[in-house]
């Protein structure tokens, strides 16, 4: 199983990402990318006073271009969870598609990402040969929920909150294959399982740059204020992530892993982590979210979870508000910030 990683928002000082993909380019199959200015699953890339800057696309088109010519397979993101009154607009057809065919021109796509059918149908009408994936956004959990797209994505991502049952995704598997399709995960996401507030959240992403005069937008997030409880702390083991340790149970089950990187500060290390699929340290230093400033002075050791830990949350009834397991767990790998010496 290969890795998808996300092209990131680095300074002038952090080392080059293409220099990053070149020493895991045997790990990496994947590099997924939204261009500048346009709404997707994350913060708007590339915004300068009056719209998309033109010198951040310059720069991400460079990196892309070096990254394409080590083997590496690009992929468009058009992932954003609304559009507004355009999400099935001529304009915004006209817009993707004079989009796509620019990158296609000037860098080389390989797959477009997206959560909007109408997009997906766009891209198929006109440009057939590009492989088409459906989002993790889509929240595509069934075979059934993909048997309704199966004339519009080649792929598909496995919604994150089944990432721990290993059952459904078999069954998911074995659908993709009798039906010609790719299976993928997404294994480091921070968000909380089935979170009721993801819907909300990612319509607001998908406006941010409308928002930027409502500072206190990112206040109504669900997650923070659920999370400044320290009794509710167990909901980040009850979460949808997998361990870089226990990467290889899925390799049977999904062709690529995607790692969230877009927003994260040290890509780098999210890369070494399930390349090796070994981490020492905060387990939190590789989810996006991580939520680790949360924490009060702790971080999650890797190290001390249980032997059992994944056949213990891939086998057992997703029953957390009565079982004890994640809440014991917490307790057992909870250490104060400066104890980890490895």
């Amino acid at each position: 199983m290969k890795l998808a990683v996300g092209y990131p928002v680095l300074g002038d000082e952090d080392r080059p990402f293409p220099e990053i993909v070149d020493q895991y380019r045997d790990d990496i199959a994947e590099v997924y990318f939204a261009s500048a200015g346009e709404p997707s699953g994350r913060s708007p890339f590339g915004m300068g006073g009056d719209g998309p800057d033109p010198e951040a696309q310059e720069r991400l088109e460079h990196d892309l271009r070096a990254i394409r010519a080590l083997g590496i397979r690009l992929d468009l993101l058009l992932n954003a969870n609304c559009y507004g009154p355009a999400a099935a607009s001529p304009g915004l057809a006209h817009h993707v598609a004079s989009l796509v065919e620019g990158l296609c021109t000037r860098i080389g796509l390989d797959v477009v990402t997206t959560a909007s059918p109408f997009i997906a149908g766009t891209i198929r009408e006109r440009f057939p040969s590009l492989a088409l994936r459906a989002s993790v956004n889509m929240r595509i959990g069934t075979t059934q929920g993909m048997s309704y797209l199966t004339e519009l994505f080649d792929s598909f991502y496995v919604q994150r909150d089944h990432n721990r049952d290993l059952r459904r995704i078999a069954e998911l598997r074995e659908w993709a294959g009798r039906n010609a399709k790719e299976l993928c995960i997404l294994v480091n996401s921070g968000c909380l399982s089935f979170c009721s507030g993801q819907t909300f959240h990612d319509n607001l992403v998908a406006h941010e740059s409308e928002i930027e005069s409502a500072p206190d937008a990112r206040d109504t997030l669900l997650c923070r204020r659920f999370l400044a409880h320290r009794r509710n702390w167990a909901a980040l083991l009850q979460a949808t992530w997998v361990r870089p340790e226990d990467l290889h149970y899925y390799e049977r089950l999904s062709s690529l892993a995607k790692l969230a990187t877009r927003m994260h500060s040290r890509p780098d290390r999210v890369i070494a982590a399930y390349a090796s699929q070994r981490l020492s340290g905060n387990l939190l230093d590789l989810l996006e979210p991580g939520y680790g400033s949360l924490l009060g002075g702790s971080i999650i050791d890797n190290a001390l979870f249980p032997a059992d830990w994944h056949q213990r949350v891939t086998s057992c009834a997703k029953q957390c508000d009565t079982c004890g397991y994640c809440a014991e767990t917490l307790e057992s790998v909870l250490t104060p910030v400066g104890s980890v010496l490895r």
